[in-house]
């Protein structure tokens, strides 16, 4: 009989039970196991899912084993091992735990729309298990001592959370952060988000530096000159409501300016949230001139146009705005053919009493972390637009390499962060794990229902 005695044993643990599953002439009656670890460590087997892993190129019926927060193995018919926890996936899909790069959580400064714990949540039964957080709170990330404070209260809640960092002190676009310091600090990237970079020579060097770090700088493109309301687009719909609003040339003249610069500098740079079907079009003619360009769809743009304004008033109401059918199918096909990479939720809660106000003053933004993969399922999977795969494509890996993230993928060794969801269940959104509810999409029957989400090997949602 062999024995396995030891305190720190992890490893040969790991090669017993590797042998115990392919092997038939061990059993585990004849191992004795004698180490403590057994209790402090998670061990999990998930079985009969359909597994889907764009990193790998993975999609098959497997079963998964996860132990001590990372995967262990996956394959065909795994044995069960004593402490291990069970769940079966049948009619499921196992997908990497979704990332998204662009949330904003209101903390600190306007914790009565969301905050940390709230966000977290919300992120967790969307099937999200990394996020990244804009800088754009109150006071800004702008310091060492504002995102470190802010990282370390981040890193107390069940998924991932990584914060962004501002490119301008109080977001002022006049004075550049300390980039190398913020970065050595642990930011995954820098935007001003919100607010656009006006001064093109100052945004030239920002995009310097962040090359110099080897870390995204992600550009919120609306050039106020053009704009006298913003979050409507100035079209048939603003029309209707009799106001101006907001032309696309505000965003397109921006993503122009800002592709060269991209070209220039060398730098990651990220179109956030594009609304434009000439501002795709822009990103694709420079992607191939070989600027290293990024851009982030949001579900909103690829399934609303702007005369969801007229239906849902404020709660259709966002920056940049939503445009025509035109630009709706634009930044489809430019998800379709790669330009646009990562599909990002731009997640901006606001409270009932700010959305009830009168559209000209209301605040710009919807929730979108618990419809996310829904929306995406249902506006671009069934109709045939993209597969299964490239849309978890968008949602994993693509962020996961941008942003350099230890997760996105499914492998031995990787992060045990998942999701598990059946793509053909139909469901209402009614209620939010958000502090808010400021989405027009509650009460559209959607597809895709996220059942279970796991993070470094723990259940942090269920269905």
């Amino acid at each position: 009989m062999f024995q396995i005695d030891c305190l720190n044993g992890k490893l040969l643990f790991f090669i017993f039970h590797s042998i115990i599953h392919n092997s038939s002439q061990i059993r585990y009656t004849d191992i004795t196991y004698n180490y403590d670890f057994l209790q402090e460590d998670l061990f999990m087997l998930i079985k009969n899912g359909y597994i889907i892993d764009p990193a790998s190129g993975r999609a098959e019926f497997a079963d998964l084993q996860i132990s001590d927060g990372k995967i262990f193995s996956i394959g065909q018919h795994l044995s069960v091992s004593p402490s291990e926890e069970i769940i079966d996936a049948s009619g499921l899909t196992i997908a990497p735990g979704l990332i998204d790069t662009h949330v904003h959580f209101r903390d600190p400064g306007f914790t009565y729309k969301e905050d940390i714990h709230t966000g977290a949540s919300a992120s967790a039964a969307g099937g999200f298990t990394s996020v990244i957080c804009m800088a754009n709170t109150s006071p800004v990330v702008d310091s060492v001592s504002v995102f470190s404070g802010l990282a370390a209260r981040e890193k107390e809640e069940a998924i991932h959370i990584y914060q962004a960092a501002a490119v301008s002190h109080d977001l002022k676009g006049t004075e550049l952060t300390d980039m190398k310091a913020l970065a050595a600090a642990g930011a995954c990237g820098f935007t001003d988000d919100g607010i656009p970079l006006k001064d093109a020579a100052f945004l030239l060097k920002a995009m310097e530096l962040a090359a110099q770090l080897n870390l995204p700088i992600s550009l919120h493109e609306e050039d106020p000159s053009f704009i006298e309301i913003n979050g409507i687009n100035h079209g048939a719909a603003s029309d209707f409501l009799g106001i101006y609003g907001s032309p696309s040339i505000a965003e397109e003249s921006l993503v122009a300016r800002d592709c060269m610069l991209a070209l220039k500098s060398g730098a990651d740079v990220v179109i956030q949230h594009i609304s434009s079907g000439t501002s795709v079009e822009l990103v694709r003619t420079f992607k191939a001139l070989g600027a290293k360009l990024h851009a982030e769809a949001t579900p909103h743009h690829f399934t609303l146009t702007d005369e969801a304004v007229i239906k849902y008033g404020s709660l259709a109401k966002m920056n940049p705005p939503l445009r025509t059918e035109k630009d709706r199918l634009a930044i489809i096909q430019g998800l379709c053919d790669g330009t646009i990479d990562i599909i990002a939720t731009d997640h901006a809660p606001h409270s009932a009493e700010e959305k009830s106000r009168p559209i000209p003053s209301a605040p710009s933004g919807i929730i979108g972390l618990e419809t996310s993969l829904a929306l995406g399922i249902t506006s671009l999977v069934r109709p045939g637009h993209l597969t299964l795969n490239q849309l978890l494509e968008k949602m994993t890996v693509n962020p996961a390499h941008l942003y350099h993230l230890p997760s996105g993928k499914l492998e031995p060794g990787a992060p045990a962060d998942l999701v598990l969801f059946d793509p053909n269940e139909k469901w209402i959104p009614t209620e939010y794990h958000s502090k808010s509810c400021n989405s027009p999409f509650t009460g559209w029957e959607l597809y895709g229902k996220v059942k279970r989400t796991i993070c470094a090997g723990k259940t942090v949602y269920t269905d």
